[in-house]
């Protein structure tokens, strides 16, 4: 499975996805992941040992619903999606990077980098299964972790939208300088992945190159069940 989901990344048309990126902090892939993969991962849901931890979202103000954060070893489907995007990305991370002036500068290989991380503090896994009811949402929020941070992040749909729920659409909001805050609603198709910005972005300006907020969040599911794979790419202190 690591082997042909690292292949099917490596297929997708990655000048188009930096395009995209570039132009509005965010982009969807295709479905790469199929039926019985994305039964396989939801399933775990009900595994707590494979977990480090559960959050209710609602006992902390953070919306409605519930997801549990991946102990290490990572699941290998998890394992494989995380690496074989984080290399793809890292040269986009790199160039948004020099644009902003940044010092970070990002290694080709996800275990490099995590390698930084840990030496920082940053121990523990952030991909995370998300499980939503009906009235369930999840507040605006950036899934920062810690200093050591990589720009990009995936989600992935694993239910099939207007089937298995209604409702539920990822949302992102952009606040731009001195500029009405733009918002999108993503309809992520099942199996496929949104790639959008963790926290910033690197927008062209007049004078130069600045930097846009982006938070993102979760509208309110009508019905049914959803169920979302998170992938950051950074681990957390």
């Amino acid at each position: 499975m690591s082997t042909s989901l690292d292949a099917a990344v490596a297929a997708l048309d990655w000048p188009a996805l930096y395009a995209r990126l570039d132009a509005e902090g965010h982009a969807l892939t295709p479905p790469l992941l199929d039926a019985a993969q994305r039964a396989a991962l939801i399933a775990i849901y009900d595994e707590p040992a494979r977990f480090r931890s559960r959050i209710v979202m609602q006992r902390h103000g953070f919306g409605r619903g519930e997801y549990q954060y991946f102990a290490y070893p990572l699941p290998p489907a998890v394992q494989a999606l995380r690496a074989a995007f984080y290399e793809r990305l890292a040269p986009l991370a790199n160039a948004w990077a020099e644009k902003l002036g940044e010092a970070a500068r990002y290694p080709p290989r996800l275990d490099a980098f995590l390698a930084g991380c840990h030496g920082a503090g940053q121990t523990r896994p952030t991909p995370l299964l998300l499980r939503y009811g009906a009235d369930d949402y999840n507040c605006l929020h950036q899934d920062l972790y810690g200093a050591w941070r990589f720009p990009l992040q995936l989600v992935f749909q694993l239910s099939e939208p207007g089937i298995d729920f209604r409702g539920g659409e990822l949302v992102l909001v952009e606040q731009r300088p001195r500029l009405q805050s733009i918002a999108r609603v993503l309809d992520v198709p099942a199996g496929g992945a949104a790639i959008i910005a963790v926290h910033h972005r690197p927008v062209a300006g007049t004078r130069g190159w600045y930097r846009t907020q982006l938070r993102h969040g979760v509208s309110r599911v009508h019905a049914g069940r959803r169920h979302t794979l998170g992938l950051v790419l950074h681990d957390a202190a």
